[in-house]
């Protein structure tokens, strides 16, 4: 189920990962032998080789990750109890429920067993089933990465400084020799290491910061919103079902393979569909604050209608789908940004495409449109 492996590595997210590995990585091996010789001391060999290590780690768990794919709940699903049914929502793609903790991938095309998000840089989501592996790989990438920044921006600085160093230095500096060549290999190599620090850094606090409370990214966002939510409206707090304490949850994602992904140990007084039944309520009260609006203009989708230059520029920054518009369609708005509207077609059946569209080619719908559309016409 799912893209082939093959496929999902010839993207250019992990193509782009795998050339900053062996940029990083070919950088390290050229200066290492000139900064500081493995076989000069007991030291240096265990500094390129905590390197190399680090090196192959973040290789190894990438394509593992990648190769693993996050796990996706079968076409067709439901519980084995009928009556559960009422509490879990129904894929009209996957034509069978989202267990609990899924959530369907419009990218992958499948309900994805308990999803964080998708990764365009292993070009599939981060779930169930590699999860481990995607939080092993970022903390090799960010030990690894962080001493390739330290050690290269030494080497490049001895590079830049050899000739004072050879004139009126010691002798016992090392003598690093770049070509122009090397130099802004060398220099990219800084950048893109000093990147992935910051970056894939702040991703893997985000990371252990949710695995120590067993939520994903997404269930971060829904418990945030529930909290919110019952205290408007006077209701017990919300009881995240699966936080079994930070101990329990690290021992859990270390044991991930012995869970399918589809039943989950819960917290004493906590059944299976509390976080299900919060969704449930959650999008109701969406659909409730949701305004209807009918097109007035095509809109062919374009992420960037240059047409219209404010549009344009104030275009929403996200990945999310532009939705193409035709004159009479109507559509469900739920969200707004300037300019732009983010909303979902109304049809007859199921579920209707979703996207951004441009705020100033609709306006507000009669509700009761949205009641003739619902109706059947006659044969």
């Amino acid at each position: 189920m799912g893209s082939s492996p093959f496929r999902r590595l010839c993207h250019w997210g992990p193509i782009a990962v795998l050339c900053i590995i062996k940029l990083i990585t070919w950088a390290m091996v050229h200066l290492i032998g000139m900064w500081w010789p493995p076989h000069e001391s007991i030291f240096a060999a265990l500094h390129a080789a905590s390197f190399l290590s680090l090196a192959a780690a973040t290789l190894y768990f990438f394509l593992q990750s990648l190769l693993e794919g996050p796990g996706f709940v079968p076409l067709g699903w439901k519980p084995e109890n009928e009556e559960d049914t009422a509490y879990l929502q129904f894929c009209t793609v996957c034509n069978g429920y989202k267990a609990p903790r899924s959530h369907h991938c419009r990218k992958c095309g499948y309900c994805v067993k308990k999803m964080d998000h998708h990764c365009p840089w292993i070009n599939c989501c981060v779930g169930h089933a590699n999860h481990g592996f995607f939080t092993l790989f970022l903390i090799s990438a960010v030990l690894g990465c962080l001493q390739a920044s330290i050690v290269l921006s030494i080497c490049v600085y001895h590079a830049i400084n050899r000739v004072w160093y050879v004139h009126n230095g010691t002798g016992h500096e090392p003598l690093v020799y770049l070509t122009l060549t090397t130099l802004l290999l060398t220099l990219l190599a800084v950048g893109m290491a000093v990147g992935v620090v910051l970056a894939v850094g702040a991703l893997l606090y985000l990371q252990i910061r949710g695995i120590l409370r067993n939520r994903t990214t997404i269930e971060d966002w829904i418990v945030e919103k529930a909290v919110s939510r019952r205290e408007e409206q006077g209701l017990p707090p919300f009881v995240f079902p699966y936080d079994l304490g930070w101990r329990e949850n690290l021992r859990f994602l270390l044991r991930s393979h012995r869970c399918d992904g589809l039943h989950w140990p819960l917290l004493p007084g906590c059944g299976p569909y509390d976080l299900t039944r919060e969704q449930i309520a959650q999008k109701a009260e969406k659909r409730l604050r949701s305004r209807l609006y009918v097109a007035h203009k095509q809109y062919s989708g374009r992420w960037f209608p240059l047409s219209r230059p404010r549009v344009a520029l104030a275009a929403p920054c996200s990945d999310e789908p532009r939705l193409p518009l035709i004159p009479g369609d109507l559509i469900r708005a739920t969200r707004q940004r300037r300019h732009w509207l983010f909303g979902e077609k109304v049809v007859v059946d199921g579920r209707g495409p979703r996207g951004w569209f441009p705020s100033e080619l609709v306006s507000p719908a009669d509700p009761r449109a949205d009641m003739a559309r619902a109706k059947p016409k006659p044969d």
